[in-house]
């Protein structure tokens, strides 16, 4: 590889150039200059193995997920055996309040997660959000009124909320860029492994006096057990670079990309660190919380990538939500009771095992096929389920049991609907973090997970009303026709982002939603990385490619 690299394109200002000057528009040419030549000079860093410990430390994250899974899980069954626990029968309105309290609750953690992610770090955040679910969940574990439930929901929604942002933040950050969408869906898999266990143990205590409260108090073990070992986990050296600790950046450098029995080169260590700061040379340090805000709100306004970046993030969460798949979560046990099935709880934890198991396909492919391609096959799949599930409900007799062939129907296209969503639309935009610049990565995530947990609470709080008001039929077919909306936002607005670095999404968006620029970066990083790995089986040993910034270490 040339050791150096000639500025040939004369419209690309050179070091010196920039050096001497502070024009945004200069520096934001500069930094597309770098990923152009990142990706046509090869990944460095990212073509070596991974320490094995990373894997870990994503498992320990997940656990937020597990939490978040968990809680989705647990009040579907709860609502079915409280009987007069908080003081009377639950009307189809406490059961919305209770239902949409979390969602609430983490709508608002949602809109404050970024900034205090950018503020405080990753990793205390996720600390804080603990604390809130083990709050949240004792005072839903003691009370014994409905408002007293609601309260105990609305803090837990807090650590939720917060949670959804911070832990596929922290792995996206974290993260080998070859392996970073299979690492986040390792966190969706969690919150589908929290949904089965919750149904399970639901389906368990169904019979048990108050068997709700020991559902509910469970809860509090994963994330007491978070976090007293999340103290000992390492920041991410995104967010250390931004502030200036370099040192400590590179301790995690070197011990991301240490392979098992082996050190990492310290220049590749050096030239990754030199990259990540010309991404992050518009962080100042020492400038103010409340400035720091300002500027990347003005960033994220001013800057048209940027918010290309939030009309995409946003526009996934919210085909998320309105696909109409937590309707189906939260109310799941009553849904199949009224069709008929003798024990409606039992019958959620196939829907449930279904959603795991395409979620573990979804880790599967998700890096090899594209999270683009997927989405588009996916969707529609989602629709066409919700179709025939609203003909079934149409047909399905009022007193009709769960051997009705039409309540069978409903089942299996529910199965079906779950299989395509988890697949895909379930799992795709909590990749939302490597869409946005690290200067407003924390605030852009924010507005995505806000628009997750807004969603999430129309859905929730209207579900029962509609399916009262439009039938099941008309609420079904709604959802259906929404997925379709959303797929034709996917087919003219969402790029290509597999095996590419955050660093090299970030010059996709400029001039364009850049579909057909990311296809073609994705195929060849990709072709990159085969190469890599075809050559470290015939050589018996990882290749490392790297990636010369000489040409901006003499600058910095």
């Amino acid at each position: 590889m040339a050791a150096d690299l000639e500025f040939e394109d004369k419209s690309i200002p050179s070091p010196a150039e920039i050096a001497s000057t502070d024009s945004n528009l200069d520096r934001d040419s500069f930094n597309q200059y770098a990923v152009d030549h990142e990706v046509a000079a090869g990944v460095d860093i990212e073509s070596g193995r991974p320490n094995p410990f990373v894997f870990l430390l994503v498992i320990l994250v997940s656990f937020s997920g597990f939490l978040f899974g968990y809680d989705t899980g647990y009040i579907s069954g709860a609502l079915t055996s409280m009987g007069t626990d908080l003081g009377h029968e639950l009307s189809d309105g406490d059961e919305s309040f209770i239902t949409s309290a979390t969602s609430l609750g983490a709508l608002l953690g949602g809109i404050i997660a970024g900034s205090l992610a950018d503020v405080l770090g990753r990793k205390w955040v996720t600390l804080g959000a603990n604390t809130l679910f083990i709050i949240g969940a004792a005072i839903q574990t003691a009370s014994h009124t409905v408002w007293t439930m609601i309260a105990g929901r609305f803090i837990m929604g807090w650590g939720v909320g917060i949670a959804s942002l911070i832990a596929p933040l922290y792995i996206s950050e974290m993260a080998p860029s070859r392996f970073r969408g299979r690492l986040v869906i390792l966190n969706v898999l969690a919150i589908t492994g929290g949904q089965v266990i919750a149904y399970a143990i639901g389906a368990g205590l169904e019979s048990v006096d108050n068997g709700w409260r020991i559902l509910v108090g469970l809860g509090i073990l994963p994330a007491a057990v978070q976090m007293a070992m999340f103290i000992l986990m390492p920041e991410t050296p995104r967010f250390l670079v931004s502030r200036g600790r370099t040192e400590e950046a590179k301790r995690v450098i070197r011990w991301i990309y240490s392979p098992r029995n082996a050190v990492v080169s310290e220049d590749l260590v050096e030239k990754k660190v030199k990259l990540l700061e010309i991404f992050n040379n518009e962080q100042h340090p020492e400038w103010s919380r409340a400035r720091r805000l300002r500027y990347a709100v003005r960033q994220l306004v001013v800057i048209p990538e940027n918010m290309r970046a939030v009309i995409i993030a946003c526009m996934l969460q919210g085909i998320q939500q309105f696909s109409g798949f937590n309707s189906l979560m939260y109310f799941s046990s009553s849904l199949f009771a009224m069709v008929g099935f003798n024990h409606p709880t039992a019958v959620s934890i196939i829907v449930a095992g279904t959603n795991m198991a395409f979620t573990i396909i979804a880790f599967i492919l998700i890096d090899r096929i594209g999270r683009r391609r997927i989405l588009l096959f996916t969707i529609p799949c989602m629709a066409i389920s919700l179709v025939i599930a609203a003909i079934a409900f149409h047909y399905l007799p009022a007193n009709a049991t769960g051997s009705n062939p039409w309540a069978i129907c409903i089942l299996v296209f529910m199965m079906c609907y779950v299989a395509s969503y988890a697949s895909g639309i379930g799992n795709v935009p909590w990749q939302q973090s490597e869409l946005f610049a690290m200067q407003v990565r924390g605030l852009g995530t924010s507005l995505a997970t806000a628009t997750n947990w807004a969603g999430n609470l129309v859905i929730s709080s209207t579900y029962l009303t509609m399916m009262d008001n439009i039938t099941p039929s008309g609420t079904f077919g709604l959802f259906a026709g929404l997925c379709m909306l959303g797929w034709i936002g996917v087919l003219f607005m969402y790029p290509e982002t597999a095996y590419l670095t955050l660093e090299d999404i970030q010059g996709l968006l400029k001039g364009g939603f850049g579909i057909k620029k990311s296809q073609k970066m994705s195929r060849e990083q990709r072709a990159k990385h085969l190469a890599a790995r075809e050559n470290a089986k015939m050589e018996g040993v990882a290749v490392d490619v790297d990636v010369d910034v000489d040409v901006v270490e003499k600058q910095l």
